[in-house]
């Protein structure tokens, strides 16, 4: 957000620049500066971008949402401001009123290339894969070489079990870019979909190692496949792949929830407890660390430690259903 707003601005100055000296461009730095001392003022658009950037990167979401709101009621025909809004929105976890600013700001003008793709974002993020869809094509026809966008699209086609194509289109990502560490990902989930494991297992694999060349390395990969071999009954180096997993993010539940699961079958029922807990303290609306809690309780004969964790699976499965169907 930052960049794009930092560009609008930039765009703006060398906008008022041109129109004040057309040569400006080929001028000697000094030129340039007296070029930038006749520029006519920001417009108020502008000048709302600016001060809203600064809030921004202050995380006071909510005053610039406020300012600009009051921008848009005075230029309502401004896309800037409504980009400037989207994007906010969007950072403020607020989906529904982004893709609504963005929906505003496409009437006026079509979406850039990264607003278009927030708003399919908003729409995956609010429960509206189906609205996404149209947005992501849209992306990959008018970026032909861009892999995130097919890498988007097999990852609509997993969530909707259309398999085979999501597997054509994660495919087609790696295709343009083999060190997209993801689109292996999603290749490994897609294969161990339609039982065929060992290939999942060398996707998961692959992008395990492409994420380990990687500032910050995502830990999926490493969980994806120890969670398959887990379920496959081949322990050997699962251990390892949730460790590294966690050495990538500490505090990722999903990790934390397979270590208990392994450690729950290799009958270390003390660290299996350990590492569900962990999981759930690092999220507590994941309801599958307390089913896994109350089957352990159940077995060492803690009944009332059981009924209880049984009972909050029950609580958070149902939240959950509700939150899905409210989205509806």
């Amino acid at each position: 957000m930052t960049n794009a707003w930092r560009d609008a601005l930039l765009i703006v100055l060398v906008a008022g620049m041109t129109a004040a000296n057309p040569t400006a461009s080929g001028q000697s730095s000094a030129k340039l500066s007296s070029a930038v001392a006749i520029t006519p003022p920001l417009s108020m658009p502008s000048l709302a971008s600016a001060k809203a950037e600064a809030e921004v990167e202050e995380r006071n979401y909510t005053s610039a949402e406020s300012g600009l709101l009051k921008e848009i009621r005075q230029h309502p025909d401004s896309p800037e401001l409504l980009d400037l809004l989207g994007g906010i929105f969007f950072l403020h976890g607020k989906y529904f009123n982004s893709a609504i600013a963005y929906k505003k700001e496409e009437a006026l003008k079509p979406l850039g290339t990264q607003s278009q793709f927030k708003l399919a974002m908003a729409y995956i993020l609010i429960g509206h894969r189906d609205w996404a869809r149209p947005e992501v094509e849209k992306l990959a026809r008018e970026n032909p070489d861009d892999a995130l966008y097919p890498y988007w699209l097999s990852r609509l086609d997993y969530d909707a079990q259309l398999f085979e194509k999501a597997i054509a289109e994660a495919e087609a990502s790696i295709k343009r870019d083999p060190r997209m560490a993801r689109a292996h990902d999603n290749l490994g989930l897609c294969y161990e979909a339609i039982g065929r494991f060992d290939e999942a297992i060398r996707e998961y694999q692959e992008a395990a190692n492409l994420e380990r060349a990687e500032q910050q390395p995502s830990p999926w990969p490493d969980v994806n496949m120890a969670t398959l071999l887990v379920k496959l009954g081949r322990l050997d180096g699962v251990e390892n792949a949730l460790r590294e997993a966690l050495q990538f993010d500490a505090r990722f539940p999903r990790a934390h929830y397979q270590l208990g699961l392994l450690f729950e079958k290799q009958a270390n029922n003390r660290e299996a407890i350990n590492e569900l807990q962990q999981a759930i303290q690092f999220d507590p609306s994941f309801d599958e660390p307390f089913y896994a809690l109350g089957r352990i309780y159940q077995r060492t004969g803690e009944r009332q430690r059981a009924a209880s964790a049984y009972e909050e699976f029950r609580r958070l499965k149902e939240a959950k259903a509700e939150r899905k169907e409210a989205i509806r």
